[in-house]
């Protein structure tokens, strides 16, 4: 690794729904850039989450970082829990970054009422958009390993094979952020996640 990349901060952007784990799927990150040895920032935006609005969740990670915010444009992963969320955060993606989408669908208030209608997106039409993208069907993954809210951690798995963090500090971040008895869970979770990409 030269002096330039070992001094460079990476950028994470990690957004979807309420309700799907984004804000623990954050801490994870940070979690395991801290167990690496990094200065980590983190930023939230919550907003209408408890009713199903978009969350996105800022990860930053270096040698010294001075600010949580992602500027746009230079996020080295895009995670989206939900198939279309990550439309809407394309430009804090990097030119040559990655993209790792959940394949899950998730229909807001606004297409059920009738006032708009929900994109008809399909991993192919992704790739239009995302030249860099791992689509993988993270709902169910999970299910099969009889958990499905621990599709966060898939995605997490898939994301982690674009930065370089250990995988001792992935798992150690696992045991740390997750209750004890979902820990096994999401550790399978986590390597299957990393498996699919």
């Amino acid at each position: 690794m030269s002096i330039a990349e070992a001094t460079k901060t990476i950028s994470v952007v990690i957004v979807g729904v309420g309700g799907q784990g984004i804000l623990l799927a954050s801490e994870i990150i940070a979690q395991a850039a801290v167990n690496a040895g990094y200065d980590v920032k983190t930023n939230e935006v919550h907003g209408m989450a408890q009713r199903g609005g978009s969350v996105v969740a800022q990860i930053r990670y270096g040698e010294k970082v001075h600010s949580p915010l992602v500027a746009k444009g230079t996020a080295s992963v895009l995670g989206s829990l939900e198939r279309t969320e990550c439309l809407r955060y394309i430009d804090y993606l990097a030119p040559d970054g990655l993209a790792v989408v959940s394949s899950q669908k998730i229909i807001p208030v606004t297409v059920s009422s009738g006032s708009t209608t929900y994109p008809n997106i399909e991993a192919e039409e992704l790739r239009q958009y995302f030249p860099n993208l791992i689509y993988v069907e993270a709902v169910e993954k999970a299910a099969g390993l009889g958990n499905a809210r621990a599709a966060n951690t898939i995605l997490l798995g898939a994301t982690s094979t674009r930065l370089d963090l250990p995988i001792s500090a992935w798992e150690t971040a696992i045991r740390n952020c997750v209750k004890p008895k979902f820990v096994d869970v999401n550790l399978k979770a986590f390597k299957l996640g990393r498996n699919s990409a």
